[in-house]
């Protein structure tokens, strides 16, 4: 599968009125405020006036003058052990991981099933007790070494039921000695972490794309009808759910909530960033990260389909449709906007957050103030056949690492966006890597598990 066909998800759900793509969701109607609470609208409207644009709705993202070369603080490589959810930590935020000083592939394995026209690979690796656990595009998850690669165990999550036979989508997490898988077969599964064992499993509405983030005994994960769910750990009952927007169409890639203490941030395809009670579900804020644009009409597509993440007292998030706000964890004040359109998650290290644009664009941001340090375009000067999308970036061993579609991983330096080194990786990639016990590892479209050095 080629990686335009792949990320034709974008271009997909705009045809809102075929209702025929994979990818978009089959709910709502063409109405995008449909369904919609006027109470939620009007809380939305009122969060809207208190917002602090950097920059205005027809002016260009571009660095700031008073930022033109000047240095910033990041921290020092520190090493990380496990990598028990998909953003490395439960406030899915990771600074500078000490990992892969040579960036050299190490070693390749195949995980199972690689993406294809009805199968799609979401789920970025973890690690944990000295395993790697990865999921392929048929919702079987495997167990591997960090160190060699050698496969442990493999455990196929797939309903018995013939009329189930075919999904996409999922993703894993890892917490007190268990491997929490969801899958688009509407199934939350636990599974033995040493063993592969299947402990219980639960059925949910509809198809999970996301993967789950665990924390105090619960399950959090969103399913593509908007909803969270929350599930019992220990047993897989339902706690508590809640309902945000539903929208008619939805992005490929999905999002993990976050977790700070007893808050949860988490955010859905209508563009809300939504902070709740962790134990009960209670909403605290909700945000709208939306802008209308007068060039885009895919602008319209709200989804937030990167990780919000929790780091120092800010939210960081970027919707589809052209809006990167810093959101304060307490209050959910927008504390500044940037016209950014991204499916990826963003960095938060030290004095600055960086992020990747749909068009190839690695954009450094000063995390107080919103102010853009530098931006590099990946896909500078190349013809639109060449060009690639570009993942989530991570900041690893002072280097900035993204991988793309042209099956490149490539690392940056993080104060001014020149390129270190570039790694071929042998086929494309849509997932950001993750660093763990001194090492990164990507999961391909093709399959593959590759261990970098």
């Amino acid at each position: 599968m080629t990686s335009r066909s792949k990320l034709g998800a974008v271009a997909c759900v705009a045809l809102l009125t075929l209702g025929a793509c994979s990818t978009v969701s089959k709910v709502g109607s063409l109405n995008p405020f449909h369904g919609r609470d006027r109470d939620k609208d009007k809380a939305s409207a009122s969060l809207k006036t208190n917002r602090i644009p950097v920059i205005a709705l027809d002016d260009k993202l571009k660095v700031a003058d008073v930022l033109k070369g000047q240095d910033f603080l990041l921290p020092a490589p520190a090493p990380q052990t496990d990598w028990p959810v998909a953003g490395g930590t439960l406030e899915q935020s990771v600074e500078n991981v000490d990992a892969a000083p040579a960036f050299q592939i190490a070693w390749k394995r195949s995980i199972g099933l690689p993406s294809s026209r009805r199968h799609h690979i979401t789920a970025p690796p973890i690690a944990a007790d000295g395993k790697l656990f990865v999921m392929d595009g048929g919702a079987t998850v495997s167990a591997y070494d960090t160190r060699s690669g050698a496969q442990i165990w493999r455990a196929n999550i797939t309903p018995k039921s013939k009329r189930d036979h075919e999904a996409w989508g999922g993703g894993i997490a890892y917490a007190d000695g268990k491997i929490y898988a969801s899958s688009g077969f509407k199934t939350v599964v636990q599974i033995d972490a040493k063993t592969g064992s299947i402990g219980w499993r639960a059925t949910t509405d509809a198809p999970l794309h996301a993967a789950p983030t665990v924390s105090e005994g619960r399950v959090f994960v969103v399913d593509v009808n908007d909803e969270l769910l929350a599930l019992d750990a220990a047993s897989g009952l339902q706690l508590w759910t809640y309902q945000a927007l539903t929208e008619p169409a939805r992005i490929l890639a999905a999002s993990s909530p976050a977790v700070a203490n007893d808050t949860l941030v988490t955010s859905f395809a209508s563009g809300e960033l939504v902070a709740l009670r962790a134990a009960n579900g209670n909403e605290l804020w909700n945000a709208s990260l939306s802008r209308a644009s007068r060039t885009n009409a895919l602008s319209e597509i709200r989804d937030i389909a990167g990780r919000p993440v929790i780091y120092k007292t800010d939210v960081f998030a970027v919707s589809h449709a052209d809006y990167f706000a810093a959101v304060d964890l307490r209050t959910g004040s927008v504390r500044w906007t940037l016209p950014v359109s991204a499916i990826t998650t963003p960095w938060a290290a030290g004095d600055v957050v960086y992020v990747v644009d749909q068009s190839g664009q690695v954009i450094c941001v000063s995390r107080d103030s919103g102010q853009v340090y530098w931006i590099r375009d990946l896909n500078a000067g190349l013809k639109k056949k060449a060009r690639a999308y570009w993942s989530s970036p991570i900041l690893a061993g002072n280097r900035l690492i993204t991988l793309s579609t042209k099956g490149a991983a490539l690392a940056l330096n993080p104060k001014t966006g020149a390129t270190l080194s570039t790694l071929h990786l042998g086929s494309e990639a849509l997932m950001g890597p993750i660093a763990v016990s001194g090492m990164i590892y990507a999961v391909t479209e093709g399959g593959q598990l590759v261990a970098i050095r």
